[in-house]
């Protein structure tokens, strides 16, 4: 694809106006210097608009639009059910978890697996999720958005991932939290333009100018198949969504360890003013969620339609923006760069934060100033970076399936997660040595069955690796036969209460997500 001047001239106004936004909001009143708090958590003051937008700027980048395009173009609606059900995930979140984590006033989830159970299990915990978020998802983010741009552009990889690379830490390393969640109000606005910018000129295109209805109408008459929301197991593709599963199994796990126990996602709910605030940021994601199939699974099913010859499925969504004129096709690009540098900035200050607090801190023997604090967080930032940039070709460029690589690293590790949290949360007799077990419990299982039970769906098995996990947590914490925990959270004293709009809000999705599966079950 080939972007004209003007194209090149948005995407530059673009990339500016960031920078100088994010310099501006960073900027510090006369004698303040910032603080952890600051840094960390824009200092537990991000209003609700910002929690929203930076949750789901967080969470979409290169590998939701090109790839969950790709699979729309093979599996079709189906792939939506990621964020469908994420849309509900976080209602429960919103409820009935994050009350908890705001009441204990932390900066990171191993701190509260440290209030909750001992520090072998927070530095357990946190030294796991420094090695996942630097070789896993800050370098696949990395190499999947400079290949991204490659396949847009043609710009040649190594130069794509080092602009990446410096753009996202121009903007962010300086002002931190409050740098990265107050841009992601652009970053999202672009997305959400973008996408349906796509979606319009694709239907529109499909229907030969009749319009957007039309159009649908032409996709749902002609790619019927492409509109079944529960893969039966004769589907080619049930291995990726194995069938009922999708609703009431693994995905559940899944769901609620990246949008409930993962710092790079929760961080941003951690830095709300209050809980209201939190839970209204969490609700504007929701409804965002229910969007996102629009943006990125219809155009991948349009390209069956108009480019039913694709060299692969990934080349569906750059396919669909051949179809942009001049200037929509440099806002969309830009829109794609803005997923990719809002996930990688938003990274980088999660690993920054746990190092700072939870691995630094609790290993330095002198006392440290919180601008000392900072700038360790910030030289962590940038070291993390750099270190992404360096292994990303290593380790991911001859891999068939990067996005593949993630799922199978992550879900070793994310039964266990959740069975920890939940247990903490939830029962009071449990253990430091019951989530220990629950933690290796979850990595050996896994790599069990993933070794001599290749054939079970990866969702299938999230589910049952849980449950096992939750079996050893169990049984280790009544062996040892202490009772209830010094530590236990008195959950019962938690306010979990919601107000009537979030609650109306919540019953909004949940009819919108019945009446989705009503049509296409």
């Amino acid at each position: 694809m080939h972007l004209e001047s003007l194209d090149l001239a948005v995407v530059a106004i673009y990339a500016i106006s960031l920078l100088l936004l994010a310099q501006w909001v960073s900027r510090e009143k006369a004698g303040h210097q910032k603080g952890t708090s600051d840094y960390f958590l824009a200092g537990r003051s991000l209003p609700w608009w910002a929690i929203g937008a930076s949750l789901i700027a967080a969470n979409i980048s290169a590998e939701q639009i090109i790839g969950m395009s790709g699979s729309a173009f093979v599996m079709g609606i189906a792939i939506g059910a990621y964020e469908w059900m994420a849309a509900i995930t976080l209602i429960l979140v919103g409820k009935y978890l994050l009350p908890v984590f705001l009441e204990h006033k932390i900066y990171t989830m191993p701190q509260f697996l440290e209030q909750r159970f001992d520090a072998r299990v927070k530095t357990i915990l946190g030294l796991f999720w420094l090695g996942l978020y630097v070789f896993v998802n800050l370098t696949a983010i990395l190499w999947l958005g400079s290949l991204a741009i490659n396949t847009v552009t043609g710009l040649d990889i190594g130069y794509a991932l080092v602009l990446l690379a410096a753009f996202a830490t121009a903007y962010s390393l300086y002002g931190g939290l409050r740098a990265v969640a107050m841009t992601d109000i652009i970053q999202v606005v672009l997305l959400v333009l973008g996408g349906l910018f796509i979606a319009y000129i694709s239907m529109n295109e499909i229907s030969g100018g009749a319009g957007v209805i039309a159009g649908f109408q032409m996709v749902l008459e002609q790619a019927p198949e492409k509109f079944d929301l529960i893969l039966s197991k004769d589907n080619p593709n049930y291995m990726s969504l194995p069938g009922i599963s999708v609703l009431v199994g693994g995905m559940w796990i899944m769901n609620l360890s990246y949008w409930g126990f993962n710092q790079y996602i929760i961080q941003r709910a951690l830095a709300a003013k209050n809980n209201r605030e939190a839970q209204k940021g969490i609700m504007f994601a929701a409804f965002l969620k229910m969007l996102m199939p629009v943006l990125v699974v219809l155009p991948g099913i349009a390209a069956v339609i108009l480019t039913p010859d694709l060299e692969s499925p990934d080349h569906a969504y750059p396919e669909m923006m051949k179809l942009l004129p001049t200037g929509l096709a440099g806002l969309v690009f830009a829109a794609l760069i803005a997923a990719i540098v809002s996930s990688l900035a938003s990274m980088m200050n999660s690993i920054s934060t746990i190092f700072t607090m939870d691995i630094y801190l609790q290993f330095t023997k002198s006392t440290k100033t919180e601008s000392q604090l900072v700038t360790v967080g910030r030289v962590t930032s940038l070291t993390a970076i750099i270190i992404a940039a360096i292994v990303a070709r290593p380790l991911l460029g001859n891999f068939d399936q990067a996005f593949q690589y993630i799922q199978d690293f992550t879900g070793f590790f994310t039964p266990g997660v959740v069975v920890i949290f939940l247990m903490g949360i939830f029962w009071k007799k449990a253990t430091a040595l019951g989530a220990i077990g629950a933690a290796l419990g979850s990595f050996f299982i896994s790599l069990g069955f993933y070794l001599y039970l290749p054939s079970m769906p990866f969702m299938d098995r999230v589910g049952i690796v849980f449950l096992a996990c939750l079996t050893i947590g169990v049984v280790v914490s009544i062996a040892q036969g202490q009772g209830e925990q010094a530590k236990a959270i008195d959950y019962e004293s938690v306010d979990t209460s919601t107000s009537n709009s979030f609650n109306l809000a919540a019953a909004v999705i949940a009819m919108l997500l019945i009446a989705l599966y009503a049509t296409w079950w």
